[in-house]
């Protein structure tokens, strides 16, 4: 069917407003400076450039056979191309674009939906609604979305053997372009690739050369440390690492991006899954098994349209479809810039690393060793099915830290002294003691902590921070030469972000510590465990003099002297009464 050069120009304009909208095609405009001359483009030859996900795949469908025109100087082709003699592809293909808007309802249905099937009234209808191109993405119950979902069960064009997008020597006309399949990036857990938005382009003179619309979702996981001034980072550097206490709650934020064609879609599932280590546990509602989660979308509260569950140390945010969230501010308005943020707390867990008092043999290597906790976002990637895609875990760590004590007297060769008692506070919290197991109490006696044959005690769970430790009661024969308490300081350096690098703290003593009777060993000359090794030494009890020890003596001497003379006189006194009776 042959139609007007207006009609035919109108279909270039919209075959380029869209392909240019989607996926970047060129149709370059060039001053020539050598002769050309019009030319009939017999077919074309069309790439789609995914860089970073080389496994996926593309295919096409001829929507308007068509002769292409441009300009042609025996080597290269340029200006703009003109379409003639356009014509629907084949009557499948017809059939389909012409019945895509039968299940519409009236209200959403396009009222200048053409009354003939004539591709002449569908090249019009389609460039009419070229403006509904949104950040140069289809918008989903577009013209454009529908005509694309219609094609879906056609069938449609692979690209060359042995290439993933290369399409060479097509028919001339306008084509659109979808992925087939979706590739990951390298490795076991890569991300997973998403689906371009529609690429529609005239085929035909110059070749087409496009990238995939399309931005595939990331996250990552950031851990708020408690010192003064930290903060979360931002998404592009979060901060990975943080240390803790036994049973103190720290902030973690999880942010995840959308696709850039998230308006594309219908719906938009999308699922956070973050997972705690076995010594881990997250805050929970009061009174519920629910976590306590902040939601938010761009930095709005989400008050409704996801579902927060925390079970078997997984916690998931789970949204069946993103874009019917309502936020504070009221509903949301989706872009490639927008962000999904999940705040909660967690902690190391006591109850869950202990077992009667000993920490569980799985989880020995608790101290010095950050607990890694990992998440992983699924999103929707198709935007005409419900196919989903998985991002490659992100992680963050929380280190935590130990004491080793070693009590030993004054004499030369230093013996290990058994049975001592100390209490340690954190100088900022001297309403609780801390236990063994790193967790608090208001009670000192349940808090005492006695060396062992050894002379050892170890504390474990214990955040960077100021402390005192006090000797309540010192070995028999000692002197209690810390009983005004030991003040020393737990420091860190930076911190692995990685889950087998073992970290010892640094330690500094307060001002005025007598460092004869307190040692702090250095920090490379032990072997890695995560703890601040100290030696304490306790005086030998001093002896006083005892005088009088030569009269004492005399004494003694005297009185058994006249003991014995006594005995004797009364054996003889009874002998010589004894010999008179007989007389």
């Amino acid at each position: 069917m042959s139609m007007s050069k207006n009609i035919a120009r109108l279909a270039v304009t919209a075959g380029l407003t869209a392909a240019l909208g989607f996926g970047g095609v060129m149709a370059p405009v060039t001053m020539a400076f050598a002769e050309v001359t019009p030319t009939v483009a017999t077919g074309g030859n069309v790439k789609i450039d995914e860089k970073i996900y080389t496994d996926t795949t593309f295919k096409g469908i001829q929507i308007f056979k068509a002769n292409v025109t441009q300009d042609y100087d025996g080597s290269a082709w340029s200006g703009d191309k003109t379409l003639s003699d356009i014509d629907w592809a084949n009557d499948s293909v017809k059939a389909a674009v012409t019945t895509a808007f039968d299940n519409v309802d009236t209200g959403s249905k396009p009222t200048d939906l053409p009354n003939d099937y004539s591709a002449q009234a569908w090249v019009n209808f389609i460039n009419n609604h070229s403006s509904e191109v949104v950040e140069k993405n289809v918008s989903s119950g577009s013209v454009l979305d529908m005509i694309a979902k219609s094609l879906e069960s056609e069938t449609w064009t692979d690209a060359k053997s042995g290439t993933k997008g290369t399409f060479e020597h097509i028919d001339a006309g306008y084509w659109l372009f979808e992925t087939k399949s979706v590739g990951k990036t390298t490795g076991a857990d890569g991300n997973a690739d998403a689906y371009t938005s529609p690429i529609f382009a005239v085929v035909g003179g110059a070749d087409v050369n496009v990238e995939p619309k399309k931005n595939v979702p990331n996250v990552t996981k950031a851990v708020k440390d408690d010192a003064d001034s930290s903060s979360f980072g931002d998404f592009t550097n979060p901060n990975k690492a943080a240390d803790s206490g036994m049973d103190q709650f720290i902030d973690y934020q999880l942010t995840g991006t959308v696709a850039s064609n998230i308006n594309t879609y219908d719906e938009y599932y999308y699922e956070f899954k973050d997972e705690l280590p076995d010594s881990m546990s997250a805050e929970l509602k009061d009174g519920t098994d629910k976590p306590k989660v902040i939601v938010k979308i761009n930095g709005d509260e989400v008050t409704s349209g996801y579902d927060a569950t925390y079970v078997n140390n997984e916690l998931k945010v789970v949204f069946s479809n993103l874009k019917a969230c309502t936020c504070s501010s009221g509903s949301v308005t989706f872009n490639a810039k927008t962000k999904v943020t999940v705040e909660y707390k967690a902690k190391l867990d006591s109850s869950k690393i202990f077992e009667n008092g000993v920490m569980k043999p799985a989880l020995q290597g608790l101290v010095g060793i950050p607990q890694k906790n990992k998440v992983i976002l699924t999103y929707s990637n198709n935007p005409h099915t419900t196919e989903h895609g998985t991002t490659v875990e992100h992680p963050a760590y929380d280190y935590t830290y130990g004491i080793d004590v070693t009590k030993v007297g004054s004499e030369t060769e230093n013996p290990h002294l058994a049975d001592v008692e100390f209490t340690l506070q954190e100088q900022s919290d001297t309403n609780n003691y801390i236990k063994a197991d790193g967790t608090k109490t208001p009670n000192k006696n349940q808090a005492t902590l006695k060396t062992d044959a050894s002379g050892k005690i170890n504390v474990v769970g214990l955040d960077e921070g100021t402390y005192v430790l006090t000797e309540v009661k010192p070995a028999p024969g000692y002197d209690n030469s810390h009983s005004k308490g030991i003040t020393f300081t737990i420091t860190r350096g930076s911190l692995p972000a990685d889950d087998t690098t073992v970290v010892n703290p640094g330690c500094t003593l307060a001002p005025g510590t007598n460092e004869d009777l307190v040692k702090v060993a250095q920090t490379n000359t032990e072997a890695a465990d995560g703890k601040v090794h100290l030696t304490i030494v306790d005086q030998k009890g001093s002896g006083l003099p005892f005088t009088g020890l030569n009269g004492v003596t005399f004494t003694w001497i005297a009185g058994g002297a006249v003991l014995c003379i006594g005995v004797a006189h009364l054996i003889r006194s009874r002998k010589q009464a004894e010999e008179s009776e007989q007389e």
